[in-house]
């Protein structure tokens, strides 16, 4: 496969931005975002990965554990909240870290679909999923396409996937996107833009690994291959304003945190805590308190890089509708 162009070094952030939540650098009002609706609630598992990523926003590996496991019973108490204020809350999402390497994870999936949620489990189905496999086929036979897998395959060519996941993780997580599709599960991938190719040249590749593969994905549909924009909280881009909205034709709806909070467990913390989105899960200022009442009521100040870069310019969003 022939090489990207070498792509030039990013500009350093100016160390003036994002330090204000009310304003820019430029002394100009900062956006914000408020809730509409809770429609996806995600739970973050941990940090602890069987991989260590280049590229993981979470820096997720075998011994980060910044993020402890988080129990059944504590996600129960969100659940149970959830259905006590009357949230209009149709998904959870589970992400990580890899959620297979948390002892309960089987428990709380089983807890979020039995109460009729969505559920929408991120993962590189690798060894700690395929461990799981006579419990997944038990909720796939009780609950279906209530559940959805989203695979990380970074790309659709090894040596790249590899490039950022490291040697030897291309094939395992293939063969559990092959085990995957192959049992009926709804499943989708995720990708990465990182390369320098266009959005029409990644999703013709992955259409034809889908293809050779027999993998059930369209890779045409947005919500079925998603490809993820890239972030570098260290990367010059513009702070985003209030009149940035009209300026970019963007809606501060469209935005994760105005439909999506996430619960994190801190390494040695007595209880779970609730932050705004699940790219920014250990900055102080984007935590909204432990219970969702506290956490729903308070407007975003889009105060970090990735409020830009992913979100505003980007279009990223983490949940599958």
């Amino acid at each position: 496969m022939t090489e990207p162009a070498a792509v030039a070094l990013p500009v350093p952030l100016d160390p003036a931005k994002f330090r204000d939540p009310a304003l820019t650098a430029k002394g100009e009002r900062r956006a914000r975002v408020s809730l509409r609706a809770l429609a996806t609630l995600w739970i973050n598992t941990g940090t602890l990965c069987n991989l260590t990523c280049r590229h993981c926003y979470i820096e997720s590996s075998p011994t980060n554990d910044r993020l402890a496991y988080i129990s059944a019973a504590e996600v129960a108490v969100y659940l149970d909240e959830i259905a006590r204020e009357g949230l209009a809350t149709a998904e959870i999402g589970f992400t990580g870290g890899e959620p297979f390497m948390n002892p309960d994870i089987i428990a709380m999936l089983d807890d979020a679909l039995r109460r009729g949620f969505r559920v929408l489990v991120l993962t590189n189905a690798m060894k700690p999923m395929m461990k799981q496999a006579a419990a997944l086929l038990d909720l796939l036979e009780r609950f279906g396409r209530q559940l959805t897998l989203r695979v990380s395959l970074d790309h659709h060519d090894a040596t790249r996937h590899e490039r950022e996941r490291g040697p030897g993780s291309f094939s395992p997580s293939l063969e559990g996107l092959r085990w995957l599709g192959a049992q009926g599960f709804q499943i989708a991938v995720a990708g990465r833009t990182l390369w320098g190719e266009s959005e029409a040249s990644l999703r013709a590749g992955f259409a034809g690994l889908f293809a050779a593969e027999k993998i059930p994905i369209d890779a045409q549909a947005p919500d079925a291959l998603v490809l993820f924009p890239e972030m570098d909280a260290g990367a010059d881009v513009p702070e985003i304003t209030e009149a940035c909205w009209s300026l970019l034709g963007v809606h501060p709806d469209a935005m994760m945190c105005a439909s999506s909070r996430m619960v994190v467990k801190r390494r040695g913390a007595a209880a779970p805590a609730i932050v705004a989105c699940t790219l920014l899960p250990y900055d102080p200022a984007f935590e909204l308190g432990t219970s969702l009442r506290q956490a729903t009521s308070a407007a975003v100040p889009l105060n970090h890089p990735h409020c830009a870069k992913f979100c505003v310019l980007g279009g990223g969003s983490c949940s599958a509708h």
